[in-house]
């Protein structure tokens, strides 16, 4: 939940941060929110790049399958870090603000990582079917470049999305009159 801070500038007024009011005021519960969001993340952290890591590391997994759980890991990794810092920040701090452009840049970052995942679930899909349906002509039809060439399409196609989703978001009136 957030609400808004605002400047008036002649007949309109302009947004410039949000105050987040999600969180108790209560600083041991705000020390307890801390403790448990930064475990979760470092676990997060720590489980996708171990993942990513092994695949790295262990020749036996340099498939296209593995290839594509291993990017899906590389997303899940800095999704978590978009809004975990924040919250972690706002959970022992006494400033509950985010700019208009932090929030804007976690809008975009956010979009980018979401809209990438759900490309790049379809590639895997795409992966799957041709495994499933033509499986004597499965290293052929998925070739390292295609893999490559389908991750990369995956994460400009998101890239596109975000841009424009983003900058339409933040064309809207946020608050009107507050």
């Amino acid at each position: 939940v957030a609400t808004t801070m605002s400047v008036d500038v002649g007949n309109r007024t302009t947004l410039n941060e949000f105050i987040l009011v999600g969180f108790s005021a209560d600083p041991q519960m705000q020390v307890v929110f801390f403790v448990v969001f930064l475990s979760l993340y470092l676990v997060t952290l720590a489980g996708n790049m171990t993942l990513v890591v092994l695949i790295k590391n262990d020749s036996r997994l340099h498939t296209p399958m593995y290839f594509f759980i291993g990017n899906l890991s590389f997303l899940d990794f800095w999704y978590t870090s978009v809004y975990i810092p924040k919250i972690l920040a706002t959970c022992i701090s006494e400033d509950k603000r985010i700019s208009l452009a932090g929030c804007g840049a976690q809008f975009f970052f956010s979009a980018v990582v979401a809209y990438t995942e759900c490309y790049l679930l379809a590639a895997m899909s795409y992966d799957r079917y041709v495994a499933i349906c033509n499986p004597l002509l499965y290293s052929a039809a998925m070739s390292k470049s295609l893999c490559v060439g389908l991750v990369a399409g995956s994460y400009i196609g998101g890239f596109m999305n975000a841009i424009a989703h983003t900058a339409n978001t933040f064309r809207l009136k946020f608050c009107g009159k507050n």
